[in-house]
């Protein structure tokens, strides 16, 4: 090789290394050239745009957001599943049980506090098969000459009529008048309305001053002895007791069986027509 050729190599070997030296060196300079900014430059421009008023633009955008929310987009709809018949059908089962139980226990609830309540305080209205207060004495001799010799107790379900104070000593040897000597020497008798024949209730006859059965015939006297008609015996009577206070109180508690037949301690005969016809004498 000639000594020319080898002086134009080492030349262009020389230009390339020194542009390849400027290149390096240029991007490592600050200076980008003309108009060029650097980095740190860009860095404090960025920094100062964070303390500068907000622009026109930004603060209708600001505003509008204000003025229309966002709103967020609609959920899709839940998918409708079906109960289970077999969990609806205990669930019903479960109501009905304890509405039944509830009930129950409710209405047992109630009839014990009302027999509870019943047991202390106990009712003040008389009461047949017990002890029954008909009144004041005065007021029911009052009643007896008022109603034509007849004082009628519902409540007792007797009659209370005068006893003469003259027959006192045959109804003390009358075996049956024996737990009923109180009430007589107080002037009073109470006889139960039933006849003693089959049960009727026998009415008292206001012409012939006796009881008069309607259903067959049997008659008994003021004080309910038998008369006729086919009963077996006088009308049943109650003790009859009259308090220091003047109170008449019945004891319907026992019935003493009535006088037999035959017996006729006041000696009454009838005082005027018969209500009903007699069913002959005994």
């Amino acid at each position: 090789m000639s000594s020319s050729a080898i002086i134009a190599i080492a030349v262009a070997a020389a230009v390339l290394l020194a542009a390849v030296v400027l290149f390096g060196a240029a991007r490592r300079s600050d200076v980008r050239g003309a108009g060029a900014l650097s980095r740190e430059t860009r860095r404090r421009d960025r920094d100062s745009d964070i303390d500068l008023p907000p622009s026109g633009r930004d603060i209708e955008r600001a505003a509008a957001g204000m003025r229309a929310p966002a709103v967020p987009p609609p959920a899709a709809p839940a998918v409708w599943v079906a109960p289970d018949p077999e969990e609806l059908g205990v669930s019903r089962r479960q109501f009905l049980n304890r509405a039944t139980v509830t009930l129950m226990g409710t209405s047992i609830l109630t009839f014990a506090a009302a027999s509870f309540v019943a047991f202390l305080w106990p009712t003040a209205a008389p009461v047949f098969g017990g002890k029954v207060s008909v009144g004041k004495k005065d007021d029911i001799l009052a009643s007896i000459r008022a109603n034509g010799g007849f004082f009628y107790s519902s409540s007792a379900r007797s009659y209370i009529t005068l006893y003469p104070t003259e027959a006192l000593p045959k109804a003390k040897g009358v075996a049956e008048y024996e737990s009923l000597i109180s009430g007589l020497e107080e002037g009073l008798i109470a006889s139960y309305q039933k006849c003693p024949h089959l049960g009727c209730r026998v009415p008292d006859c206001k012409s012939s001053q006796w009881f008069e059965c309607p259903c067959h015939g049997s008659q008994y006297n003021r004080v309910g002895e038998k008369k006729s008609g086919p009963a077996p015996r006088g009308m049943d009577h109650f003790a009859l007791t009259v308090s220091g206070s003047g109170d008449v109180v019945i004891d319907t508690s026992v019935v003493f069986v009535g006088p037999p037949i035959g017996v006729n301690t006041t000696g009454q005969e009838a005082e005027g027509p018969h209500c009903i016809t007699g069913g002959g004498s005994h």
